[in-house]
């Protein structure tokens, strides 16, 4: 049997996923570190996913050091990355990821990534190969499904991705993690969903002293 296709996130509590976009080559080089813009791309970064950083399993998995919290976060963490067999992100993403993550890439298993840039697989140690795919977001999705074979395959991001899948249809269930954080202004989740189409049922909440964990199904309306 097939897996589900999921997508799970953190949002700030007055909708954004993310802050305003800066270029990833500013946010990840040395001399990016000292513009205004990108610390205030990292202080909001690092206050959204402070529930996350502050976890055990997530400090392992990315070889953070020894320590970290155990608890309500620690297994909804561990368990969004145990039922995943295989990753779509899109380009932006990737790009992002290529500057910041480590030579082990955390993901462990196969990721396709949506770009129009043909390039072959890209192996990395520990189990993670990046394959390229040009031909569209349900081409991805179809890849991915095979090679997850009955896992579940998680839309990775970023928020244009998620919403292309959302807004197709494509989606069986996903997760926000609401964070006690305001940003104003930022990258929103659902910009570009058609509410007219989309009807959402709670199907699962959860909260600890950091976060709210909220799980949803969506339909076609």
């Amino acid at each position: 049997m097939a897996g589900k296709v999921f997508f799970s996130v953190t949002m700030s509590l007055d909708g954004f996923m993310a802050p305003e976009a800066v270029p990833v080559e500013d946010v990840f080089s040395p001399g990016g570190q000292n513009d205004p813009k990108v610390q205030r791309w990292m202080a909001k970064w690092s206050e959204l996913q402070a529930w996350l950083l502050a976890q055990r399993w997530f400090r392992e998995n990315l070889k953070l050091g020894e320590g970290g919290e155990e608890g309500l976060d620690n297994d909804v963490a561990r368990a969004t990355y145990e039922r995943t067999g295989a990753s779509v992100m899109g380009k932006r993403m990737f790009e992002a990821g290529e500057l910041a993550w480590p030579e082990d890439a955390p993901f462990h298993t196969p990721v396709f990534v949506v770009t129009r840039t043909k390039r072959d697989p890209w192996e990395r140690p520990g189990g993670t190969t990046f394959h390229f795919v040009n031909d569209g977001i349900e081409s991805a999705l179809l890849q991915a499904r095979e090679a997850a074979g009955d896992r579940d395959v998680r839309i990775a991001g970023g928020a244009e991705t998620i919403q292309e899948y959302l807004d197709t249809g494509l989606v069986d269930e996903f997760s926000v993690t609401l964070a006690p954080v305001l940003f104003g202004t930022g990258i929103r989740l659902f910009d570009r969903v058609d509410p007219d189409r989309l009807a959402l049922a709670q199907t699962h909440t959860a909260a600890s002293s950091r976060v709210t964990h909220l799980t949803y199904t969506p339909a076609k309306r």
